[in-house]
């Protein structure tokens, strides 16, 4: 198997931005409700901002978890043992480690 470092790495950028890009769209959502007299029960603009915050935040979490799910695969190729089941120890398929760079199981324990 060749060194992922690469593809962890531009992963790992790729979900550090998109955290930003995020972080970033949900102050300007926030920033247009400060100062209204309103609150998003009666507000008929309300829902749709409760939504697309809620939107947001999700995106958000994902973004965070997977910068975690590549800082933790970076962590296991440093220490020697990518490319190992975190949970059974057996190798990890070759086609799920290119599809999926900082899987930590193989599938039978996805």
């Amino acid at each position: 198997m060749d060194d992922p470092r690469e593809a962890l790495l531009t992963e790992r950028g790729r979900s550090v931005k998109l955290l930003a890009d995020v972080e970033r769209s949900m102050r300007d959502v926030s920033d247009a409700r400060d100062g209204a007299n309103t609150d998003d029960e009666h507000d008929p603009e309300g829902a749709t901002l409760a939504w697309e915050r809620g939107s947001l935040g999700a995106v958000r979490d994902d973004a965070r978890r997977r910068v975690e799910q590549v800082d933790a695969a970076l962590a296991r190729l440093d220490a020697g043992v990518y490319g190992t089941c975190v949970v059974g120890g057996e190798p990890i398929q070759e086609a799920r480690l290119a599809a999926v760079p900082w899987a930590a199981t193989c599938v039978a324990h996805a």
